[in-house]
This record gives C-alpha cells, sequence and structure tokens, in this order.
C-alpha cells in the first residue's frame, strides 16, 4: 500500500537521513493528523522499524528534517529548545531484490509541501529499490488524487490497472502504477503478455 500527501518542487538545505526509534512518536502523532482512520497505529510503525534494520532488512525507511524555525513540529515545538523539525518520511519494501519493490507510505507535513521532500524521498527510495537489484517498484494511489500520480509519472511511474475499493476511508478505486528498472527475462513476447496479465488481475481485485 503506498499513500502520497504532496507534489513537491527542489529545495536544498534539507537532510535526508535513515528513520529511528526516535522519530517515531513524532510519526505517529503525524499519521493520524495526515491520513485519519488509515493511519498507522504505533505499534505497526515499530514492527515495520525494526524491519528495516540488520541483515535481513527488506525494506527501508527515511525522513527529511529541517532546523528551520518556521516550520514546526514534534515535542521540540513551543518548549524553547532548538533541535530539528521532522518534515517529511516514506519507506519502501524491497526484500532484499528477490521481487518488485513496493513504495508503502511517503508524506510531507503540510506546512512543508511544495519544497520538493517527497520528490527527494522518492528519489532516495528508487534508488534503494535499484540498487536492491527490484526488477521494478510498484504503488498505489487514491484514483482522485491526480497531484500524487502526475507526481509519480514525473519519476517514470506510470499506470498499469486499478484495484477496486482498495482504500476504505472513504471508499476509493487505487490506481496501480509501476517503474520499470531492468527488463524481467522471458520469451520473446513474455514482457507483453506478463504486463497485459497484471494490469488484469489488478483491474479485477
Amino acid at each position: 500500500m503506498s499513500r502520497v500527501t504532496s507534489v513537491p518542487r527542489a529545495e536544498e538545505g534539507l537532510r535526508l537521513r535513515e528513520m529511528t526509534e526516535d522519530d517515531l512518536d513524532a510519526i505517529a502523532r503525524l499519521e493520524s493528523a495526515l491520513f485519519g482512520a488509515e493511519a498507522w497505529s504505533r505499534n505497526l510503525l515499530v514492527a515495520e522499524l525494526e524491519a528495516s534494520q540488520g541483515p535481513l532488512a527488506d525494506r527501508r525507511y527515511v525522513v527529511v528534517e529541517s532546523d528551520d524555525d518556521d516550520v514546526a513540529v514534534g515535542d521540540g515545538a513551543g518548549t524553547g529548545t532548538k533541535r530539528p523539525r521532522l518534515l517529511g518520511y516514506a519507506g519502501l519494501y524491497h526484500a532484499g531484490g528477490l521481487t518488485s519493490a513496493d513504495l508503502l507510505t511517503i508524506a510531507t507535513i503540510p506546512a512543508a509541501r511544495g519544497r520538493g521532500l517527497a520528490s527527494r524521498m522518492l528519489t532516495e527510495l528508487v534508488g534503494t529499490a535499484r540498487r536492491a537489484g527490484c526488477p521494478d517498484v510498484l504503488l498505489e494511489v487514491r484514483q482522485s488524487n491526480e497531484a500524487a500520480q502526475r507526481l509519480y509519472a514525473r519519476h517514470g511511474f506510470t499506470p498499469i490497472g486499478r484495484r477496486r475499493r482498495y482504500y476504505q476511508a472513504p471508499p476509493e478505486d487505487a490506481v496501480v502504477m509501476r517503474l520499470t528498472l531492468r527488463p524481467r527475462p522471458g520469451p520473446v513476447g513474455a514482457s507483453e503478455a506478463n504486463e497485459a496479465n497484471e494490469a488484469s488481475e489488478a483491474s479485477s481485485e
């Protein structure tokens, strides 16, 4: 499952780093504010972060932060203590390159949108999938979220099908999009047949 909440342009002076346990409280609060009934629980966030660590890690989570005082979020806001502000976060399942990668989530806080954060995180995670050896990156996006679809299209993703009523709050179809990183081996003509089959399967779910 993938979610997006911003359409960015590039900006320098921001730090992209690995997500850590210290980020989870702030991210859990943002989940509720940004995704409402579809927010991930803190327990799920903990499990996802644990799966991104160690030699058997099969996913990666990153955050973008800034010391910019006019964008405040998290425990440091209003306490008089200057600390990095969490502006966005994103996650990717890559399975160690054994199969397609899946963009799990990508979000930025409302005050930081339009600053290139989502694009920066997406570029980083696509690079992770490429280095892992994944053949492609898949994602789902709400049918009504045309701005997010344009963002993904700018990064080379193309629609391959739909998943009916994939989202539940509120109910809505998902557009399935794919970015091909390397050709899949197979007989002549198999690529076109596989793509048609994947689109058909996505549309029937």
